[in-house]
């Protein structure tokens, strides 16, 4: 009977303990993807349901938009519930979606990074572009895209793009995950100037000397 009574009570803990790591694990996935949203739609504050009309649900900062020549780097707008600050798509807000026009002119790249909070898939409207990305084996997956095609990248994964066509600017469309899916670019992540990483960090990470590190910081300035 004592027998019984303590491997009762030592299954009783063992499920409570069971219990409380199911919860715990189920409040990481709640707290590491967008809220549930359990009405139709979130109304910002300041504003009724009721004076609510169309376009709230329409956002247009992607009418005509130009992409930069002179850069380097493809020209990537985002549209989502923070961005651009001049006009954010509030409607999304809570629907676990937003998107991003990206055009590439010929040579420029869209350096590797990541999103922390959100899934992109990408999809091409105009060119060949060429894209990759890096799982957590280390392994690189890299594809060559074209007008029609999709390619997926998964949540928080180091990917790029590049464009090596001479002549053509690829056009393309981002679709996230996530109503704000963030950024973390990783030459300006690592080598940024207002919020540095010591150099000594830098330079033993990257096997490379303090001139280096200087140099990269300059670029990323």
């Amino acid at each position: 009977m004592t027998i019984t009574c303590k491997m009762g009570r030592l299954l009783h803990s063992s499920f409570a303990m069971l219990i409380c790591i199911a919860g715990a694990l189920t409040l990481q996935s709640v707290q590491a993807s967008d809220p549930e949203l359990t009405k139709d739609f979130q109304v910002p504050a300041g504003l009724n349901a009721a004076d609510i009309n169309g376009t709230f649900f329409t956002n247009t900062f992607l009418r005509n938009v130009m992409a930069n020549a002179a850069s380097p780097f493809a020209t990537v707008t985002t549209v989502n519930v923070v961005a651009p600050a001049s006009a954010p798509f509030l409607a999304v807000d809570g629907l676990g979606v937003s998107m991003a026009l990206l055009q590439y002119p010929p040579g420029t790249v869209n350096p590797p990074h990541t999103h922390p909070r959100g899934t992109e898939l990408l999809f091409i409207i105009e060119g060949t572009l060429e894209v990759g990305l890096v799982d957590t084996t280390n392994k690189l997956f890299t594809n060559v895209l074209y007008k029609g095609d999709i390619f997926a990248f998964p949540k928080g994964l180091v990917h790029f793009q590049i464009n090596n066509d001479k002549y053509q600017t690829v056009t393309a469309l981002a679709a996230f995950s996530s109503s704000n899916a963030g950024l973390v670019r990783l030459p300006n992540t690592l080598f940024n100037s207002s919020a540095p990483i010591s150099d000594k960090v830098l330079e033993i990470s990257f096997g490379v000397s303090g001139d280096v590190v200087k140099a990269l910081r300059a670029q990323f300035a």
